[in-house]
């Protein structure tokens, strides 16, 4: 059932399809399940769009985006920003919605809520800071001007790990650059987007030019929207295996893709480091969300003199991690998402023990309702363990020890990935060049965290395309179109 914040804030929760400003029934009255990973048990049923709806949508994003890419920018920044502080006023009742849905615990949901709010302000001040250029042509004939426009109608496909922020970092830079979005949130997670479309109304967005459709068909749902003429961006967070489908399915309309895709983090510790800052970092890029994020730290490397002490330091705070349901006062430590996830982390973490690893704490599913997973910490585990080679997804640190700065920037290269990284050493001189070495969109010296609003956020190899957050993203949903004129 809902949290009295929740029916305070929205009267009741928004459980419909949004499309053109309007709360609807899919066209084929169709439902699914919302199920709050603390139990296992259902908690809210919601529409899921059909290819009809999806196109419906789409239609309804190509009629508002004339108007709104008309709209003066800084009209479109007051707006961004009314929704920025109604999402701070609703802080609390967001952030329980999140844990109803998604189960992380209270303190991590109200973190996001923040954090995602924030994008809504920072678009709501880059909204006015579409700025072109003028230059004179080489030969002197003729001024170069460079314009820049929305490239139109987006296509938003988010993950259920950070339910608001994923959705936000899409939407504020959409609608700062005067482009309509329809937006598919992940079917395990549908109801804070919903909270967010409402607040978008509320904030004064005009019909259409926010539509939000979640699906239980995401694929053919999806597939039918990149295949539509009028949809000319595709924003893309979740798995690598996921955004390949839709990368191929984007090239047949040549949809211009961003895509923030999978990551397998590598969190280094030299012998050098200051041990205490390093186990403070650890259990933020572990443990947020408990370790639910493509950003978490997923391989631990430590070079061999300072690994007792981080393993033990490590371990205690590990230790003290207080895991159960996300609204009980003092938890840290939510379930995971589903028991797909469960079974999956416990497959990983199984494999590696069998493989040799020590098992230095936790290692074992708990029994009872709800898909909870314990903190762990593994010790000597094999090179080749699968658990060092995929994301865990989970609140599971595997350790390896490394000889030196050489070997550990050798393993951690060794992925596919290269969305983020973490470094710790006390030599700044060190810790830079390390840094430059690291195959890594983004690095965390001597800090847990990397995100940021302002900050590019993304990868390199197969950890996605184009950059979410800063300047950056609002240029994503921008076309530069020149033209060539003399005076």
């Amino acid at each position: 059932m809902p949290t009295e914040a929740i029916t305070r804030v929205f009267g009741k929760m928004p459980t419909e399809l949004y499309i053109h400003g309007e709360w609807r029934p899919s066209a084929a009255n169709a439902r699914f399940d919302v199920l709050n990973p603390a139990d296992g048990a259902v908690f809210a049923s919601v529409a899921s769009a059909s290819v009809a709806d999806a196109l419906e949508a789409v239609a309804s994003a190509d009629a508002a985006l004339r108007a709104w890419s008309a709209t003066p920018p800084r009209h479109r920044s007051e707006i961004l920003y009314r929704a920025y502080q109604i999402m701070k006023d609703g802080e609390r009742a967001l952030a329980e919605l999140i844990v109803l849905e998604n189960g992380k615990a209270l303190p991590d949901a109200i973190s996001e809520v923040r954090y995602a709010a924030e994008f809504f302000r920072w678009y709501a001040e880059e909204a006015v800071r579409a700025i072109g250029e003028i230059s004179k042509a080489p030969s002197g004939s003729n001024r170069i001007v460079v314009l820049l426009e929305p490239i139109g109608v987006a296509v938003l496909v988010t993950p259920w790990n950070f339910p608001a922020a994923m959705a936000t970092r899409k939407i504020g830079p959409a609608l700062a650059a005067g482009c309509t979005v329809v937006l598919k949130p992940a079917s395990d997670t549908p109801l804070t987007a919903l909270a967010i479309a409402a607040i978008l109304g509320q904030a004064g967005v005009p019909p259409g030019v926010c539509n939000v459709i979640p699906s239980s068909s995401s694929g053919r749902v999806v597939s039918a929207m990149l295949h539509d003429k009028r949809v000319r961006k595709l924003s893309f967070t979740g798995s690598t295996e996921v955004g390949r489908i839709l990368l191929r399915e984007a090239a047949d309309c040549i949809v211009s893709c961003s895509m923030e895709l999978g990551g397998n983090a590598p969190f280094i510790v030299l012998d050098d480091a200051n041990v205490d800052d390093a186990v403070r970092g650890a259990m933020i890029a572990k443990m947020r969300n408990g370790g639910q994020a493509c950003t978490a730290a997923n391989r631990f490397f430590v070079e061999k003199g300072i690994l007792p002490e981080f393993t033990s330091r490590f371990t205690a705070a590990m230790r003290e991690v207080k895991m159960g349901g996300g609204l009980v006062d003092g938890n840290t430590l939510g379930p995971l998402i589903n028991a797909a996830a469960q079974q999956s982390v416990g497959a990983l973490v199984g494999d590696a023990l069998h493989s040799g690893a020590e098992p230095i704490l936790g290692g074992n599913r708990p029994g009872g309702p709800g898909f909870f997973y314990p903190p762990t910490v593994l010790g000597r585990v094999a090179p080749d363990a699968a658990i060092l080679k995929t994301e865990i997804f989970g609140p599971v640190a595997p350790l390896v020890e490394v000889a030196d700065e050489d070997e550990a920037i050798a393993n951690a290269n060794d992925t596919e990935f290269g969305l983020a990284a973490y470094l710790y050493t006390t030599d700044l001189r060190r810790g830079m060049r390390v840094s430059e070495q690291l195959e890594a969109g983004m690095i965390g010296l001597n800090r847990g965290i990397v995100s940021d609003p302002a900050a590019p956020f993304g990868g390199v190899k197969q950890s996605g395309l184009g950059r979410e957050g800063a300047h950056e993203g609002m240029l994503e949903y921008l076309e530069k179109k020149y033209v060539a004129v003399e005076w």
